[in-house]
């Protein structure tokens, strides 16, 4: 899938599976395995199959062709597909400066544009900073209930912070008067080269008219309940006890459905209200879209499933069998991500209850791991899966703009499966 280039055709979801080398001497749940990671990883190329004008995208810009300096895979996508930006610009850098025939910017000749530039990065940094506490919080805080509580109110109060920011009336104003301005640019100049900017204001617009249906109160308890959750969560885990933590569950998700209505848009009716959630994470996708693409997967995964569990070539975990020490799998552990092209330079690895990465900015990418002493194979998967995750988010523009941000949450679990299935399980 890796190696698909522009213009060549690519096979339908449906027939992968009836390929015989994918149904050739299947006898474990490792192969189950390897074709789920498949799936995932060719998802980006079945959505919408197309023969020509495939893109390589990398974040909300849509660049092409761009090869991480870690040699990350990137995932293909077509063109005409819910693609954030439609030309095959490579440069990291505003469209504007990068043709002859227009001497300014829009920065250079809009002040609102310029004072919004600033303010978005400021709410960039803001939200950087919540994201320190959230690691604080998972990986350094202690875990005592008071500790949480303030932990909580100390998310809570600077949600509400960020949320102010973001909704403030001068926001809307900055943007419309950068759009006028923006128009007024592009007419006086020799054909329209500010794709970039133009990006930056469709995701600025989109953003503001979200928030600013959004009560206050809600972002702060959204912030607040994020840290009592945990909290609860880690302490129902290790008791193994489930109804220590489901009310608590319950409160995330009503809470969760709490925001979604208040931003639904009363204009889409027919649209689902766990597509417009859907598109927090997977833009543009549709809940129908998504539901046939599992439907395919379902049929074809029940008879192979079914004919691995009857076989009677059931696979040896001897290997995995032992007592091993934390320390030095922590070593070997830090050896293969760096290997494999992680910058510790500009990340870090710790320990936590469950694995996870977090991004302040391609500049500092932390992941954790998990180790335990009877068995080394799931902390070596651990960090190699989030390896994945924090190699994508260390390759992105520095731009401090939502334009640079990852583009998707399919996106980024292409990135850490392939590594941990593909390269990570190699014989």
């Amino acid at each position: 899938t890796s190696c698909i280039k522009p213009g060549q055709k690519t096979v339908p979801l449906s027939h992968r599976f009836t390929n015989p080398h994918l149904q050739h001497k299947v006898s474990s749940v490792e192969s189950i395995m390897r074709i789920l990671t498949s799936v995932v990883v060719m998802l980006g190329s079945s959505l919408a199959c197309k023969s020509q004008g495939f893109l390589l995208l990398q974040n909300k810009r849509g660049l092409s062709g761009y090869l991480s300096r870690s040699s990350a895979f990137l995932w293909l996508k077509p063109a005409s597909s819910y693609s954030t930006r439609s030309d095959n610009h490579l440069s990291m850098k505003m469209s504007t400066s990068a043709t002859d025939t227009c001497t300014k910017s829009l920065e250079e000749v809009s002040p609102s544009y310029k004072q919004l530039l600033v303010n978005l990065r400021t709410l960039t940094q803001l939200k950087r900073a919540s994201a320190v506490l959230d690691y604080d919080r998972m990986v350094m805080m202690p875990q005592s209930d008071d500790t949480a509580k303030q932990r909580g109110l100390q998310q809570s109060a600077l949600a509400s912070i960020i949320h102010e920011k973001a909704t403030e009336p001068s926001m809307k104003e900055l943007i419309a008067v950068s759009l006028t301005d923006l128009g007024d640019l592009v007419q006086s100049s020799d054909g329209d080269n500010f794709k970039d900017e133009r990006r930056i204001l469709e995701l600025a617009k989109k953003s503001y008219e979200k928030k600013v249906l959004i009560p206050p109160e809600l972002e702060a308890k959204r912030a607040e309940l994020s840290s009592a959750a945990y909290s609860t969560w880690v302490k129902a885990r290790e008791a193994k006890d489930f109804e220590m933590f489901e009310e608590c569950l319950e409160d995330c998700f009503s809470t969760a459905k709490e925001l979604a209505l208040a931003v639904k848009d009363e204009k889409q009716e027919k649209k689902s209200l766990y597509t417009q959630m859907l598109d927090e994470f997977e833009m543009g996708m549709e809940e129908s879209r998504i539901d046939d693409i599992f439907a395919q997967i379902e049929n074809a995964l029940k008879p192979l499933i079914a004919k691995v569990l009857e076989s009677e070539n059931a696979p040896s975990a001897q290997a995995q069998e032992g007592t091993f020490d934390i320390q030095k799998q922590k070593e070997m552990n830090k050896k293969i991500i760096t290997k494999m092209g992680f910058d510790l330079e500009h990340g870090r690895i710790d320990q936590s209850v469950h694995p996870f990465t977090m991004s302040f900015g391609p500049s500092d990418v932390r992941i954790t791991s998990r180790f335990r002493k009877d068995e080394w194979f799931q902390g070596l998967a651990a960090t190699i899966h989030e390896g994945g995750h924090a190699m994508y988010e260390q390759n992105l523009g520095g731009a401090d703009l939502e334009i640079d941000e990852f583009l998707s949450m399919g996106m980024h679990e292409s990135q850490s499966l392939f590594w941990e299935r593909h390269v990570g399980k190699l014989e």
